[in-house]
């Protein structure tokens, strides 16, 4: 199992200040009192990779998005798997992305 490194914290603060810089434009095209729901699923079979990355990017986004996981870190998933369930506003749903 993949263990989270020390500056993950920094890791995706960095990549979100170079994807999001300023702000998400298209995320505010959606109305801020908007609320959303997604579903992250797999296309082929894998491993799942990346979950402590994945659960930063919204924690520093949006503390209020839930993340409700399906499959474990490390785990083989197989095509059209769930792997989790997002819920949260719309605008941090789409900015995480």
């Amino acid at each position: 199992m993949l263990e989270a490194p020390p500056d993950l914290r920094e890791q995706v603060a960095r990549a979100l200040a170079e994807d999001v810089g300023r702000g998400d434009l298209t995320a505010m095209l959606v109305p801020s009192d908007r609320r959303g729901r997604a579903r992250v699923i797999t296309r082929e079979a894998a491993v799942l990779c990346g979950r402590p990355w994945f659960d930063e990017v919204f924690r520093q986004v949006d503390p209020s998005v839930r993340v409700e996981w399906s499959a474990d870190e490390g785990s083989a998933v197989v095509p059209d798997q769930l792997l989790c369930r997002i819920d949260g506003p719309a605008r941090s749903l789409l900015t995480g992305e």
